[in-house]
């Protein structure tokens, strides 16, 4: 049966379009569509969709609030539709915090080379998220859009995933999932993590519980466009104990602070591990997919520093990070990945864990205080 679609904008051509799109998937049927916010809530409620599509800017009520009425009333699958500017990334970043999955930039040109490659696209991304129909929960209210609030310890996390015990499951698909993680004792220099599709609130998640004094550098690679990379590393920075930045080329790697991959480039490390700094450069190359690249960072991560970085992959579309990784683990580094079960797309993550790469699958919520007590500060 076809996964149920609202499409939610207040421009008649766009309605048509996305529309007409979305219908030449035969797993995907459009059910209705709305011209605000308001009449979005309204038939989220009444229609009960799988997945909505919402746009942000539209009248009686804006696409950002509309979302946190759907989350807290009857939880949707949404992706969001955003201009590449940076107002508009402001506005999908707050979005993405008040419960939507996904975005594309609502100018299909800027994500794809023909009308073609966009409607696969943005087909493939409602199908991907409309799986998450079931697992979808009420919204809770978070302060991830709120940039103005100042930097404080972040409270320890009290779970039963985080005893000093090592225990380890399988899951229903085969990986492993760790339930309780203590320090392994390794030495490590480099905090690495790669993510795209729900990555920027799995990493918000992350980074906001890490104490101020945490004892390495981090790299950030997240799939994102250019004109949203330096607004997600200023909001991040904005809640979180150590600091966040988008890396700039020629920065020296400090402990404490986690550098954010500039979108539209790849970044890269150079030196030696205990100078390394980060080199940004422009690539062109019709075989690179993403820019930023995982792969591309995580490969460099390997030249300098070798087997003394943990890195991460978290949730995400696709298979960037599987190679990189595969480079680090050779050089003894130590590789996770985030479970199935609280990805928003298990892509990234399946495609190292089936090549064998990770030593545990973690559940998002874990994942923060294993890390730091790995590198020896939990």
């Amino acid at each position: 049966m076809p996964y149920k679609v609202l499409v939610v904008d207040d421009s008649s051509f766009f309605r048509r379009r996305v529309t007409d799109i979305i219908n030449k998937d035969p797993n995907l049927t459009v059910i209705d569509v709305a011209v605000n916010g308001q009449e979005a809530v309204d038939k989220a409620m009444s229609l009960k969709p799988d997945v909505i599509t919402m746009d942000i800017e539209m009248p009686v009520l804006n696409g950002i609030d509309a979302v946190k009425k759907i989350m807290a009333q009857t939880p949707t699958p949404i992706l969001m539709f955003s201009s590449l500017t940076h107002q508009g990334a402001k506005a999908t970043l707050e979005a993405l915090d008040a419960g939507a999955l996904d975005f594309l930039p609502k100018k299909f040109s800027d994500i794809a080379k023909d009308s073609d490659e966009a409607g696969n696209l943005l087909r493939q991304r409602v199908v991907e998220i409309a799986r998450k129909r079931s697992s979808i929960r009420p919204k809770q209210h978070s302060n991830f859009s709120n940039t103005n609030t100042p930097k404080v310890e972040a409270p320890k996390q009290n779970s039963n995933l985080t005893r000093q015990v090592d225990k380890v499951a399988i899951s229903d698909n085969g990986s492993r999932i760790n339930t309780a993680k203590k320090s392994s004792g390794k030495e490590y220099k480099l905090l690495a993590i790669g993510t795209s599709t729900g990555g920027p609130v799995a990493l918000q998640q992350i980074l906001t519980q890490f104490d101020k004094n945490f004892p390495l550098p981090i790299i950030l690679v997240q799939h994102m466009p250019a004109a949203f990379t330096a607004a997600f590393a200023k909001r991040l920075d904005s809640l979180c104990n150590i600091s966040v930045k988008e890396a700039s080329d020629g920065d020296l790697l400090k402990p404490g602070c986690a550098y954010l991959a500039p979108g539209g480039r790849q970044m890269l490390l150079s030196g030696t591990e205990s100078s390394a700094k980060i080199k940004i450069i422009d690539d062109n190359s019709a075989k690179i997919t993403f820019r930023p690249s995982v792969d591309i960072s995580f490969a460099s991560a390997a030249k300098v520093f070798s087997g003394k970085v943990l890195a991460a992959i978290l949730t995400g579309m696709g298979s960037d990070g599987r190679d990189g990784a595969k480079m680090l683990k050779a050089r003894g580094a130590t590789i996770w990945s985030q479970n199935e079960e609280s990805c928003v797309v298990y892509g990234m993550p399946q495609a190292i864990d089936k090549a064998g790469i990770s030593s545990l699958s973690l559940p998002l919520s874990d994942m923060s205080s294993s890390m730091s007590k790995e590198v020896g500060c939990g």
